[in-house]
């Protein structure tokens, strides 16, 4: 499978230049079946991520542009009465997709956020007492804006722990820019990108994932440090047992695609501050990040 998996890392790199750690962070994300949230200004790829994704894995791919005004409704789909049949018939929301992008989260108001909530955890979605699965795979990106908050509504922390990680992709280098440029002036690289892996390989590649070894002083070592948050004394909530669970399964996704079938320390260390910053809860509106690298240098590696 290390083909696939180098083709699928080249064919985003045609179009996310420079950002090799951003494109491995999202492949984590999706091989360890949960969902990305990109925390980023305007312009720097984050929707070219998630559509070059798609395009990639030959996947369906659906974008909601998330607004005050939004309906749960408008994300999950709603039973429309049929005249002509004299039933109910079911219309279908973008969440029946394989690759789904909620842009600007955080502008959606609390109710219509908590319409994501069964789908990105249970796969389902659930209308008028029936329950419809969505298609495999079924991966959300989110994005939201760090610097603007007029306007916008906090994501509750129910909502942040169903992401397994949280990234940035950040402004590209002066070389990377010049690249971007270089690239653009003859074609726009999205419209020039092919499937490199199929559907079906990808959920083999999920299966391949699930399968790597974690041994018993690494999972010590993932408690310790989740223990650790809920005893910090600049933060009043901790990383819930599905942070603990999520920095496993992304250990194990970052150990597959280095080629390996065994975690070691330095995976848990890189994929710490991304899988459990986010989830945390600090006092005086601290940075969480920081608060986790804190935790790393004291808790000690096997």
């Amino acid at each position: 499978m290390r083909q696939l998996i180098e083709q699928l890392k080249d064919n985003l790199g045609r179009t996310i230049v420079g950002k090799a750690d951003a494109i491995r962070l999202v492949l984590v994300a999706l091989l360890a079946g949960g969902h990305a949230l990109l925390e980023d200004v305007p312009g720097v790829g984050k929707t070219l991520l998630a559509k070059s994704l798609a395009r990639s894995i030959d996947g369906k791919f659906q974008r909601i542009q998330c607004t005050p005004d939004l309906l749960p409704t408008d994300i999950t789909g709603t039973n429309i009465w049929n005249p002509q049949s004299g039933e109910f018939e079911f219309i279908a929301g973008p969440v029946f997709t394989n690759i789904l992008l909620a842009d600007e989260i955080n502008r959606a108001t609390p109710r219509t956020q908590s319409a994501l909530l069964e789908v990105m955890a249970e796969k389902q979605v659930t209308v008028d007492g029936v329950s419809r699965s969505v298609p495999q795979p079924f991966f959300v990106i989110a994005t939201q804006n760090p610097v603007e908050y007029q306007g916008t509504f906090r994501l509750p922390e129910a909502q942040m722990d169903r992401f397994i990680l949280s990234l940035s992709l950040g402004y590209p280098s002066p070389s990377e820019e010049l690249q971007m440029l270089q690239r653009h002036q003859k074609s726009m690289a999205l419209s020039d990108l092919s499937r490199c892996i199929s559907i079906k390989e990808l959920l083999e590649l999920r299966r391949l994932c699930s399968q790597v070894k974690v041994e018993t002083p690494l999972q010590q070592y993932i408690i310790d440090l989740v223990r650790a948050s809920r005893n910090h004394e600049q933060v009043t909530l901790g990383v819930s047992p599905r942070g603990t669970l999520a920095l496993q399964r992304t250990a194990k996704a970052l150990a597959f695609l280095t080629g390996r079938d065994y975690v070691i320390p330095d995976d848990v260390k890189f994929l710490a501050p991304h899988v459990l910053a986010h989830r945390l809860m600090t006092t005086g509106g601290r940075q969480a990040k920081p608060i986790v690298e804190q935790l790393l240098h004291s808790v000690t590696i096997p």
